[in-house]
């Protein structure tokens, strides 16, 4: 159900263009937009506010030997071989049953991997201003809409985790903002963290905790369909 309420219909536009909704919602989303002129300009806002996202995936090229590899994959059966006696079916049998297994095993032991965590930092105004993804134990922000920053002050980026009584500093950001990636030493990005850049004396706080407004603020949460 696409909402009535300008501000519900802003974030759905916004979950979409982010990828965060589950198939069912998005397909909705996107039937909604075929007669819904004021849902394509929410959602092509968004687009236009996010598209820094797509330099926080910088393309890969294909191992070598792929494209062959799969091309082989698709060739028909090969007849059985003529002649074999039936022991070498029972012994190739046996073989692929420890395979099998040994694949089986693998699966069970392998950690399963971590879900992707994102936010937002909406300013004041609830206006977005930095996307950031956390990639392992690092996070990578990116300016969605760069704002001048007073030339006697500078931005102080900090994380708070659930429990914790006090926000860590994560580092200053540069002037130019842009892009960047930090990877805290004593804690790790983890769902539920908040994320927020506070406007600082020049060299940062001098007490190690916030001491200026906050600028810009967001909580990590797993993506949704991860």
């Amino acid at each position: 159900m696409i909402p009535t309420d300008p501000a519900e219909r802003d974030a759905l536009a916004g979950e979409y263009v982010l990828g965060t909704l589950d198939a069912r919602a998005a397909a909705e989303v996107a039937r909604a937009m075929e007669t819904d002129a004021a849902l394509r300009d929410a959602v092509a806002a968004w687009e236009a506010r996010l598209a820094p996202l797509t330099v926080l995936a910088p393309p890969e090229a294909p191992p070598p030997g792929l494209w062959d590899r799969i091309a082989a994959s698709l060739d028909g059966p090969r007849a059985a071989p003529v002649g074999k006696k039936p022991g070498f079916w029972r012994f190739w049998a046996l073989g692929a049953t420890a395979v099998a297994a040994g694949l089986a095993a693998l699966l069970l032991v392998r950690p399963a991997p971590e879900p992707r965590l994102m936010t937002v930092l909406l300013t004041q105004r609830d206006q977005p201003a930095w996307l950031v993804e956390a990639d392992g134990g690092a996070l990578r922000l990116a300016s969605l809409n760069p704002q001048p920053v007073p030339s006697d002050r500078v931005m102080q980026l900090w994380a708070l985790p659930q429990g914790a009584s006090a926000p860590t500093s994560l580092g200053l950001i540069p002037a130019e903002q842009g892009r960047l990636t930090v990877t805290p030493a004593t804690i790790r990005p983890e769902p539920g963290m908040l994320i927020e850049i506070t406007l600082e004396p020049p060299g940062g706080s001098p007490t190690g905790r916030p001491t200026g407004p906050i600028l810009f603020i967001g909580r990590l949460a797993a993506a949704r369909g991860t």
